[in-house]
């Protein structure tokens, strides 16, 4: 008789279960994103952990930003929510937290790779390249034309923000990134040692007007191309200087018996006196010897000045001013 009563008791502890993962509970204090999940089983914190958080963790993210609304579903960047394994972590946080309270993050999969390219999508569609001030040139005046910031967004700022949204079913999915200026090379303020020389040429009226820093330095009298020779017009820089230039007599008929022939610098028979600063083709600014000239049609394209005013304008113009020529 005993020995069939300890048969039975042993084929009853047999069959008894064991205690499975379902009955572990999690250890007092912890919680998953702000839901306390203390002393549940992994089924029953999957559970509320999924009531609590799955519709917002499914919901779209958007980003606002300079008046326009950029939506984002989590699908388009595969994102993927598992309620039971936010449990586990829960439960393998409490264990090894010996009594302290800890929160423990959901479990979400998502392809960075794809929020980056949500990220470059935002910032396309609001991105403003900076505008450079510039001038206006006239040839009685200069014009400024305003700078204008451009503008973008702080890309890795706002990728880490969708990715903290992502995982936290507390975080407002309506981002508002900032605006970031983006600032011009030449702004309005720095115009004028931008373009600290311009030179114009008004052929109609004869006049080389200097302007430094924007506003007119000086004004001299010019003679420019005679009909069929006329100064081109445009607008050109200065494309270099000389003192004393040589000149190289053109392959044509008005050049007499100088023709493909080269003055040297200084002579008396070249017409290039003092002072050179070339502009395009041939064609430049130069001292004449025929000061009568000035103030009249009569050159084979450059522009004519007296010996003393050409001097006198040699070291005011740097290479590579601007320099327009109009009507």
């Amino acid at each position: 008789m005993r020995r069939t009563l300890l048969l039975t008791f042993a084929s009853l502890l047999l069959i008894a279960p064991t205690a499975s993962a379902q009955d572990k509970r999690i250890a007092p204090g912890v919680a998953a994103a702000g839901i306390d999940v203390s002393g549940l089983t992994l089924p029953e914190a999957a559970n509320k952990i999924a009531f609590l958080a799955n519709t917002q963790m499914n919901s779209p993210l958007s980003s606002r930003v300079a008046g326009r609304r950029f939506l984002m579903r989590p699908k388009e960047v595969d994102f993927k929510f598992d309620a039971a394994k936010s449990a586990r972590r829960a439960y393998n946080a409490g264990a090894t937290a010996a009594g302290a309270p800890v929160n423990v993050p959901l479990y979400v999969t998502f392809k960075v790779a794809k929020v980056r390219t949500y990220v470059d999508k935002v910032e396309k569609g609001i991105a403003r390249a900076p505008r450079d001030a510039r001038v206006d040139i006239k040839l009685t005046k200069i014009a400024k034309i305003e700078h204008r910031d451009g503008r973008t967004i702080d890309k890795k700022a706002l990728e880490a923000s969708v990715i903290a949204t992502l995982s936290d079913p507390a975080a407002v999915r309506k981002l508002t990134p900032a605006l970031v200026a983006t600032k011009p090379k030449i702004t309005t303020g720095s115009l004028a040692k931008a373009y600290g020389t311009i030179v114009t040429i008004d052929r109609g009226n004869f006049k080389l007007r200097l302007f430094k820093n924007l506003k007119l330095s000086k004004t001299y009298g010019v003679a420019v191309g005679a009909p069929g020779y006329s100064t081109p017009t445009g607008r050109y820089t200065i494309a270099n200087k000389a003192v004393n230039p040589a000149w190289t007599a053109p392959d044509s008929p008005w050049a007499g018996a100088y023709r493909n022939e080269v003055v040297p610098g200084g002579s008396a028979e070249n017409p290039l006196k003092a002072r050179w600063l070339g502009i395009v083709g041939g064609v430049g600014i130069h001292g004449t010897g025929a000061p009568g000239s000035i103030g009249s049609r009569a050159s084979h394209g450059c522009i004519r000045m007296t010996v003393p005013d050409v001097i006198d304008l040699y070291p005011r113009v740097p290479v590579g001013s601007p320099v327009l020529i109009g009507n």
